[in-house]
């Protein structure tokens, strides 16, 4: 028998925050994370579906350092899912955050899809895994030194550098295909990186590695 969704709104205050440590855990929802686009003050914004339990939160600001800690582990997916749908979570996250506020980003899912859109976005970090989902990541055009880590257990991954970025990419995958940017140049055997990646000035290092399906490194 399928569960309810419920949503939970999330609005999550500034209060002077220049700076934040966010972790997220969606459970095994779906998860997107985006820029806040209003103008509204605040760190975070969004919704949070649930089946049972209500997500937690927790936030500490302190000296203009915001920690921040959204989970939502316990809702366990209850009904039958067709094959092809083996990768769509039962709920949805939808998480917006202040794009002024320089970021190191935590995201997890246990098996649900992953969506996370950094443009136009302050960070310094970004952790990315889901158990079993697709995920798609798209990188900020002002970065400095940069670390990403996007992981999936059996999905697709896609990374989408811009085009004045340069890159140094650690690409692996179980069973499917590697497909990175021709303006990357194979280093290593699973290693990629553009030729001024030394003296340019936005510059990211990533890691992205799926189980079973396609990795995939392209130029936006």
């Amino acid at each position: 028998m399928t569960k309810n969704v419920l949503t939970e709104k999330l609005s999550e205050p500034l209060n002077g925050a220049t700076t934040a440590k966010i972790d997220i855990h969606a459970g095994d929802g779906n998860l997107t994370i985006d820029q806040l686009t209003g103008s509204e003050q605040v760190l975070a914004s969004g919704t949070l579906e649930y089946l049972e339990s209500l997500p937690t939160r927790n936030l500490v600001i302190r000296n203009g350092q915001a920690t921040l800690t959204l989970n939502g582990g316990g809702n366990r997916q209850p009904w039958f899912r067709f094959p092809w749908a083996a990768c769509n979570g039962a709920t949805e996250w939808q998480i917006h955050l202040n794009p002024a506020v320089l970021s190191d980003i935590t995201a997890h899912s246990d098996g649900g899809n992953v969506k996370i859109d950094l443009s136009g976005m302050a960070v310094t970090h970004l952790s990315a895994y889901t158990g079993g989902g697709n995920m798609d990541v798209v990188l900020p055009d002002n970065v400095a030194n940069l670390s990403v880590t996007a992981k999936t257990g059996a999905g697709n991954v896609v990374v989408s550098i811009p085009s004045g970025v340069a890159a140094i990419i650690h690409a692996t995958t179980g069973l499917g295909k590697t497909i990175v940017d021709e303006r990357f140049n194979k280093t290593g055997d699973k290693t990629y990186q553009s030729s001024d990646f030394d003296s340019a000035a936005n510059k990211v290092e990533i890691t992205v590695q799926s189980g079973a399906g396609n990795v995939i490194v392209n130029t936006n």
